[in-house]
């Protein structure tokens, strides 16, 4: 799970990797073996027992850094990704932070990426917390973001990453009833295809806390999905 790749002064959420770092990190899964794929392509191939020696890659949020800092190194390892958009701030920045001030991508941006063979998926429209919101606000951020995402890419949605990583019961429901295919959680309380864990990665994150981490990983949730 990561969410910025770009140099910074600042980084008091912690959502940001530096692009040498970035690199890095790229460098030790190929060199291990592994090769980062988007959470479609990773379901996917899960599903026909072909997943080993793959890793699901997700930036959150939908920042501009994405397409101008992390997609060139991914398209040159050969890595494939998720970015979750926030459609409703396409275009426009992080209104829902209180950190430092980041561009998200523009439509142009996001169409791009797409068409890179990354795949685009929901955040929401606003990045709210969806346990704070009534039945009716949580239909339409599930169902426009994602209707309005297809508009942009010209590509069918099927993933969404919760907001903050929050999400109970009511939410997980109102994903599969929405349609997606799947959902990315961070710490599921009960891992599922709706309700998927991941492993935050950071700009600390050197060989030896990735390997830890993707031990972890792997003890966690295999055996649970």
């Amino acid at each position: 799970m990561y969410h910025s790749i770009d140099h910074y002064d600042e980084d008091p959420h912690l959502v940001t990797v530096s692009p040498p770092r970035f690199e890095r990190q790229m460098a030790w899964l190929r060199a291990r073996g592994l090769r980062g794929v988007g959470m479609a392509e990773l379901l996917a191939e899960h599903a026909g027992g072909r997943a080993r020696g793959l890793v699901g890659l997700t930036f959150d949020d939908g920042y501009a850094d994405f397409a101008t800092r992390a997609l060139p190194v991914l398209v040159r390892y050969g890595f494939g990704a998720t970015v979750f958009a926030v459609s409703g701030r396409v275009g426009s920045y992080n209104a829902w932070d209180d950190g430092p001030r980041k561009p998200l991508m523009t439509a142009e941006q996001l169409r791009t990426v797409a068409d890179t063979g990354m795949e685009v998926a929901s955040h929401g429209r606003h990045h709210v917390p969806l346990p704070e919101v009534d039945d009716t606000e949580l239909r339409e951020e599930l169902e426009e973001s994602r209707a309005d995402l297809e508009d942009i890419t010209g590509r069918q949605v099927t993933g969404l990453a919760y907001p903050y990583g929050r999400a109970g019961a009511r939410e997980i429901d109102a994903v599969r009833a929405a349609g997606y295919d799947y959902a990315c959680h961070i710490r599921p309380d009960e891992p599922s295809r709706h309700a998927l864990g991941r492993a935050y990665i950071g700009d600390r994150d050197g060989p030896l806390r990735l390997r830890a981490k993707l031990v972890r990983h792997q003890m966690q949730w295999r055996s649970r999905m």
